[in-house]
């Protein structure tokens, strides 16, 4: 790949307001998200498979749960390949429409009870959707951050918008507790899920202000944009974009170990009602607000991978002490691990993923190498609470335990072989700034 000097960036105030946006957005569609996760650990296992086995239904929700994350790699695909076309900011745009209307029409689905067949039916194709929209978010959103960001600040910059990640779950999981302090039945779940047209609403709005990403617009003017980004990126980098599906196995499948499945693993061993759970997800999510800007401004003081090693190797060790702590069913204990879970193992890693990632691709492919990177970890990632559940009914809470750990392992292992990129401490320049070589024809 040819070099070039690092684009000029934008005065710091519209890197500010630009990733401010990213993180308002991300939030929104976090939540819608993540109270799928919440609702099919709680509810969805009776109300649209209609079992009398809690396990056999808990599966079967988790196992839709699932079909969400295996359409992310779609979504990662489809804004790859547009974000490096057509722009970062038109993808944000649709995502954001795609999560939000599937989001809505799962709050007004009929149940098991009420249709029969159609409805899981019914669930399994708004999951879809779900996941699409959701695979298409996450790329554009620290893009749009990172690359109006200064060089030296891109850690902190790329951070704020991952913080979406635990304001969206902090969000849903308060929607949870409110929900069922005012309603009863159906409406408890279905009120979190009809909300959110209020919030994708907001989150559009705030998009809309913004100005296109300035590497976007650069390659575009020196007519550097290829006819097939993602496929292109795909054929070079494949090697790439499976390490960073492996960087990302102990953030995300070690955080739906530690909140979905967990808000199931109590309930089955008869520790402790999910509520418990929950408020350490949100105490958790709430600290997170603070750590992921502390770990994105330190991974530019002193690099991305020391930062990112903290959490992948906090993940090894954390396994069998966090269920042990969880099995005591003392609630603050169970509080304590959920929180330390998050703030330990998931932040250190989450903050740093957006500029290291970025680091790592040219600007006419890079939508389409950190979407297919981090959306292809969602194939594993949206298996793994249903494995952990078929684990603890074979094995007990050591299978999911070690679990557990060993994503830690395989992201750590993928850590050390990755090429350091911030500016501070790296022997070259960051990638951030080059254009790939075009193959064949650029766009007109």
């Amino acid at each position: 790949m040819s070099s070039s000097t690092t684009a000029s960036v934008p005065p710091r105030d519209k890197a500010g307001k630009v990733s401010f946006a990213s993180m308002i957005g991300s939030a929104v569609e976090s939540y819608d998200f993540f109270i799928y996760g919440t609702a099919a650990a709680g509810w969805f296992g009776q109300v649209f498979f209609h079992t009398t086995e809690p396990i056999v239904g808990i599966l079967a929700a988790f196992a839709t749960m699932a079909v969400g994350f295996f359409m992310r790699p779609l979504g990662g695909y489809l804004a790859g390949h547009f974000g490096d076309r057509l722009g970062r900011k038109t993808v944000l745009l649709w995502s954001l429409l795609a999560m939000g209307g599937a989001t809505v029409l799962i709050g007004a689905l009929p149940t098991y009870e009420q249709v029969g067949v159609i409805a899981p039916i019914l669930l399994i194709l708004l999951r879809m959707i779900q996941g699409v929209g959701f695979g298409a978010e996450w790329g554009g959103a620290v893009l749009m951050a990172c690359e109006h960001a200064p060089a030296h600040r891109r850690g902190f910059f790329g951070a704020v918008p991952q913080i979406g990640i635990p304001l969206g779950l902090l969000m849903a999981n308060g929607a949870f507790l409110l929900s069922a302090l005012l309603f009863e039945g159906d409406w408890v779940w279905r009120a979190p899920f009809l909300a959110s047209v209020a919030m994708v609403a907001v989150g559009m709005w705030i998009r809309l202000s913004v100005s296109e990403s300035p590497e976007f617009e650069k390659a575009k003017a020196a007519n550097t944009l290829v006819k097939q980004p993602a496929l292109q990126v795909i054929r070079e980098d494949w090697r790439k974009i499976l390490q960073i599906a492996g960087l990302r196995l102990a953030e995300t499948g070690g955080y739906y170990l530690a909140t979905s499945f967990m808000l199931s693993y109590v309930l089955l061993a008869g520790i402790a009602t999910k509520q418990n759970v929950l408020w350490g997800t949100m105490i958790g999510s709430a600290l997170g607000l603070g750590s992921h800007l502390f770990y994105g401004a330190l991974s530019d003081r002193i690099g991305r991978k020391p930062v990112f090693l903290l959490g992948s190797v906090f993940t090894i060790v954390f396994g069998i002490p966090m269920f042990m702590m969880i099995n005591t069913a003392v609630v603050p204990l169970i509080v304590v691990a959920v929180a330390m879970a998050l703030l330990l193992s998931h932040d250190p890693i989450f903050a740093v993923e957006a500029s290291w990632f970025t680091e790592q691709f040219p600007a006419n492919v890079r939508s389409s190498g950190i979407s297919l990177g981090y959306n292809c970890a969602s194939l594993v990632a949206g298996t793994l609470p249903f494995i952990a559940t078929a684990l603890y009914a074979q094995v007990g809470w050591m299978g999911p335990a070690i679990l557990f750990s060993l994503l830690g392992v395989v992201s750590t292992l993928c850590a050390v072989n990755m090429r350091e990129t911030a500016p501070a401490v790296a022997k070259d320049l960051p990638i951030v700034g080059r254009q790939a070589p075009v193959k064949g024809q650029a766009l007109q």
